[in-house]
């Protein structure tokens, strides 16, 4: 596991540090609980903290509460704190400050090791809830509800300048694939979609309707995300899978836009979903951007 020990003491860190680090675990310590916050916030593989309730700037009960925000955020993480006065009235308060446990300081070896056999097991399990809650059963992809929040999170994080580019993708004809090769190999064709649509590295995939993806690409301007969805037209077309009167092939239709000042996830999403309409109504098999007059004008 990924653990973050946080103490005003430096021996005491350096004693939890050597149970923990021969056994495997990654841990990484600080004296000042601030910096943990801000490290356990940008480092998603950390599924520990344990925490002294002895800590500054931030309390160690701030700390928890803060902590335990980040996990309500869609993360596995299970926080322990310890303290040296162990008494009812710290136990209660370190709980309802979202702690899962809580251990004396210095914690003894094998007390420690069962309360992170307990954290590993929690922690496998929320993980899993978080999967079950996020994922499209059939793809495992993000489902619209889980993609749309994602997509918030990193727009907020890129701030009104910075760059993000969506781009919508429909099957063309899907409908037929249906009804001449039967919903089994429907499902099928959806599957292999979803999955080309996870190699395009850095990106934000997930389905939005039937047979309609989306793919949010963070740090990406328009014509870089029109060379991503052209890279995944011509790799649709590649896809062969097995139907009952022979081979299947498919093509799909794609809708890039980009971001800009002011604008909202919705419209991101809503120009780039006019701009894959254009492209189907267009002869499908295309990549049209949102960036020409008409698709701005019927974004409008």
């Amino acid at each position: 596991m990924h653990i973050v020990v946080v103490d005003p003491s430096r021996v005491v860190l350096k004693v939890i540090s050597g149970l923990l680090t021969p056994r495997g675990h990654t841990v990484d310590t600080f004296t000042d609980s601030r910096e943990a916050l801000d490290f356990v916030t940008d480092n998603a593989s950390v599924t520990t903290l344990i925490t002294s309730l002895e800590v500054r700037p931030l309390s160690g009960l701030e700390l928890c509460w803060s902590a335990r925000l980040l996990a309500d955020a869609h993360r596995p993480l299970y926080i322990i704190t310890m303290s040296s006065a162990r008494n009812a009235r710290n136990l209660a308060e370190a709980l309802d400050s979202g702690s899962d446990d809580f251990i004396d300081k210095p914690p003894g070896p094998e007390e420690l090791y069962a309360r992170l056999r307990a954290a590993e097991r929690m922690t496998g399990m929320q993980r899993e809830l978080i999967r079950l809650a996020e994922a499209d059963a059939l793809t495992g992809l993000l489902n619209r509800r889980a993609f749309l929040q994602r997509v918030g999170e990193v727009a907020d994080r890129a701030g009104a300048h910075g760059r993000l580019s969506m781009v919508m993708v429909d099957i063309d004809q899907f409908k037929a694939i249906n009804d001449q090769h039967g919903h089994e190999v429907g499902d099928t064709a959806i599957r292999g979609v979803a999955a080309e649509l996870l190699t395009e590295a850095g990106g934000i995939a997930g389905r939005v309707g039937g047979e309609e993806f989306a793919l949010a690409l963070p740090g990406r301007n328009l014509e870089e995300a029109e060379a991503a969805a052209g890279r995944l037209r011509l790799r649709c077309t590649q896809l062969r899978f097995k139907g009952q009167r022979g081979p299947v092939q498919l093509t799909a239709s794609f809708g890039v836009s980009t971001w800009s000042e002011g604008e909202t996830v919705g419209g991101l999403l809503k120009r780039a979903d006019i701009a894959l309409y254009e492209a189907k109504s267009t002869g499908r098999n295309r990549v049209v951007s949102a960036a020409t007059d008409l698709i701005l004008a019927r974004a409008g």
